[in-house]
């Protein structure tokens, strides 16, 4: 009988899927905005999941990439929007890089509505043992790349954003709570969900909102270098109160209302899209 349980209740997750995104391609409650998508790595990632959101709603899109080992993989990702789909390398740990991108950028459009922040990195060994144990490098690191890069793109992006605009950010429960493993990259996603807050106190004169979506856990890239992630991921599917974490396209679905019209009093939160993990006590 649990079994078949189960089975039932990802059939029905399965046409939720199918509804959201028809919903989203049908709507264009994006046309005519334009955004900037970084961390895009592979098929898997969060960033193409919200990136194909984004312009199945209608929004005009350009992509970085870090470094030419992920060049030719997001050049094949984003050959589904057609010909010619704006490209360029940016490293977010280096200002000077940031600063040409959105050179490249300005060269593309005068203007900007949404950016997409989907970045974070720490060393391999950081993400494993105890947090007591995390050098100084691993700590500077883990936040210079998955925290100050936010300050750093929203910086840029904030000029070009002439009429208003959405900024959103990727968290996780692990800011606010302990998840064994996870540690300097919780520290460090505490450091972005502040700063989140803080740029939109800044940006809200500028009719600029800024917030994060904090995900269940999703079977990336990144993901997988934490020590124990499936373990966290059965947890959450017994746990939580939807009994599973969240779906690639209920987070696109989710990217596309922060970045609509639909949101344009929402600025500062962290919006939970993790099976209502998040309100449970024990």
């Amino acid at each position: 009988m649990t079994i078949l349980v189960a089975v039932q209740r990802q059939a029905l997750c399965h046409v939720i899927f199918v509804g959201i995104v028809t919903a989203i391609m049908t709507s264009q409650v994006l046309s005519e905005k334009v955004g900037v998508v970084f961390g895009v790595a592979n098929k898997r990632s969060i960033a193409w999941a919200i990136a194909k959101a984004w312009a199945a709603a209608g929004a005009r899109l350009i992509f970085n990439y870090q470094g030419e080992r992920l060049k030719e993989n997001v050049e094949e990702l984003v050959g589904e929007f057609g010909e010619n789909v704006p490209l360029f390398p940016c490293d977010v740990s280096s200002d000077e890089e940031i600063t040409k991108f959105f050179q490249e950028v300005r060269g593309q459009t005068d203007r900007l509505d949404l950016l997409l922040h989907s970045v974070a990195f720490a060393p391999k060994e950081a993400l494993e043992g105890e947090f007591v144990n995390t050098t100084r490098e691993a700590f500077r690191t883990a936040h210079d790349i998955s925290a100050y890069s936010l300050v750093a793109l929203a910086r840029e992006a904030a000029p070009l954003m002439t009429n208003g605009g959405s900024i959103v950010a990727m968290t996780y429960y692990g800011a606010e709570k302990v998840v064994p493993h996870y540690n300097v990259m919780g520290v460090a996603k505490a450091s972005l969900e502040a700063s989140t807050r803080y740029l939109a106190y800044d940006l809200g004169p500028k009719n600029i909102r800024v917030n994060c979506i904090s995900a269940g856990p999703v079977n990336t890239l990144a993901a997988r270098g934490i020590s124990g992630f499936m373990s966290m991921l059965k947890h959450y599917q017994e746990r939580a109160p939807l009994k599973r974490s969240c779906d690639p396209a209920e987070l696109g679905a989710t990217g596309v209302f922060l970045a609509s019209d639909g949101a344009v009093a929402i600025t500062g939160q962290v919006i939970y899209v993790d099976g209502g993990y998040q309100i449970m006590g024990m």
